[in-house]
């Protein structure tokens, strides 16, 4: 080890403990990666601060040293976002964890960054409130990463993103001054938004240490159901014909037969893996209009060729169909020994051609991939089955991507649609951008780190 890591180390080890510094090859490791597949390496040291003023002092006492920041909670990240690059000192803020307030009559909770996701919404529960985004990684995802990539979820399509719900939030910036911005207004329009800014930023413009949320009151009624297709383009014009029906449902997702069969062996919640596709379909709000809705949806189904239209019995069974829906990548992951989790969105008219493409893109390149998404909103999954072990696999598997990319942005779709464009999606950003924008986001950068310290290399080739 180097002699500038080691004070690096030491300097932050005398202030805040050795106990919450890393630096053993063997603790390293376990923090040389996130969910992204492909993607690793280990930082020079990783630290725990337990409170903003830590945070601050991590930043400083790394700024002073030269070394590149990278902020981390649970590790979920999909886009290589928290993947570290050599010499760099990795905060992980998932001991600040704490929920600061829940404010019922402003229908707000107030929680550090490292809370998780899911704590937040069964904690408004108890209130009679409800946090609605929800990505698949919703029981272990912290707050703060999910500020970070702008998540989405399940319940995107009605409800919108994690944008959408952060009224304020505080942050650390690069030379360690920490700045609040937002409140509990519901209404705001005093200077620049830069609330906005930092919400998938991707730890690129400072860090995220407390959020202020917006919460909604839980809905009254609920109706899952699980319409099954012999075709996958029946299953999108399913989805189209209910937009166009002026209808906006909770959850409107799609699993391909490869994600079906993957799921039932996973999880055993009774797919019918003889389809070619599933929509699992969920209304909620007053009950007079989720049976309405419901039942017009249904009839859509039908009439776009569903070969059945199932309606969950209970919350039980709704919630079964769910879990198999959040199952997806988990499942597809058992398949080979690598997973490439895609992330494209197109407009819900481009869906049923989209959902073509990727599999005729399988098939000239030989690759499995299992497709599923949050069909609603245009959001598609496209999963590589692969090994990174094989060379030629991974060419196939470029090759594609790439193909997939270029028809997404050619039907007015974007790269990413909820988990960031970090490593893995930052060779296709400005083929998306143009170049004027993509140097606006450059010269906001530079602005805000101009030593290029916060996150360097992620979004920017």
């Amino acid at each position: 080890m180097s002699q500038t890591v080691v004070s690096l180390a030491e300097e932050l080890a005398q202030q805040l403990g050795a106990d919450r510094v890393l630096t053993a090859a063997e603790d390293l490791a376990v923090y040389a990666y996130d969910g992204t597949a492909a993607l690793r390496q280990n930082p020079a040291c990783v630290v725990f601060p337990l409170t903003t003023a830590e945070v601050a002092f991590c930043v400083q006492t790394a700024r002073r040293h030269r070394a590149p920041i990278v902020t981390r909670g649970s590790g979920t990240g999909l886009s290589g976002g928290s993947v570290p690059m050599e010499g760099a000192l990795v905060v992980c803020l998932n001991r600040m964890d704490r929920i600061i307030e829940l404010d019922p009559r402003n229908l707000t909770i107030e929680v550090e960054a490292g809370c998780i996701t899911q704590t937040i919404d069964e904690t408004a529960g108890k209130h009679g409130l409800f946090y609605p985004p929800d990505p698949g990684s919703r029981k272990i995802s912290t707050i703060g990463g999910n500020v970070a990539e702008n998540s989405g979820g399940l319940r995107g399509l009605k409800y919108g993103v994690t944008r959408d719900y952060v009224m304020g939030l505080e942050a650390v910036l690069a030379n360690g001054e920490v700045v609040w911005l937002g409140n509990k207004c519901v209404k705001d329009v005093a200077g620049y938004n830069l609330r906005d800014l930092f919400v998938g930023s991707e730890g690129t413009l400072g860090i995220v240490t407390r959020v202020l949320l917006k919460l909604v009151p839980l809905p009254q009624a609920r109706k899952t159901m699980l319409a099954s297709y012999t075709t996958l383009e029946a299953a999108g014009e399913t989805v189209s014909n209910i937009i166009a029906a002026k209808i906006i449902p909770c959850t409107l997702e799609f699993l391909d037969q490869q994600t079906i069969r993957c799921v039932e062996d996973f999880a055993h919640v009774g797919l019918p893996t003889e389809a070619a596709a599933v929509l699992i379909m969920e209304t909620d709000g007053h009950p007079h209009v989720v049976a309405e809705e419901a039942a017009a949806m249904a009839a859509i189904a039908t009439a776009c060729g569903a070969i059945s239209v199932r309606t969950a019995a209970d919350d039980a069974e709704a919630n079964k169909l769910l879990s198999a829906r959040r199952a997806a990548f988990s499942a597809l992951a058992r398949v080979r020994p690598t997973t490439i989790l895609e992330d494209v969105t197109v407009p819900r008219s481009e869906l049923a051609g989209m959902v073509a493409f990727i599999a005729a893109s399988a098939a000239k390149h030989g690759l499995q991939i299992g497709t599923f998404g949050h069909m609603g909103d245009g959001n598609l999954h496209p999963t590589y089955l692969t090994d990174e072990r094989n060379a030629d696999e991974m060419h196939r598997v470029e090759l594609s991507l790439a193909e997939i990319v270029d028809r997404t942005l050619a039907v007015g779709g974007t790269i990413t649609g909820e988990h960031g464009v970090g490593l893995a999606k930052k060779p296709y950003l400005k083929q998306q951008l143009g170049d004027n924008s993509y140097q606006l986001l450059k010269l906001v950068k530079g602005a805000l780190d101009p030593d290029g310290l916060l996150n360097p290399g992620k979004i920017f080739e």
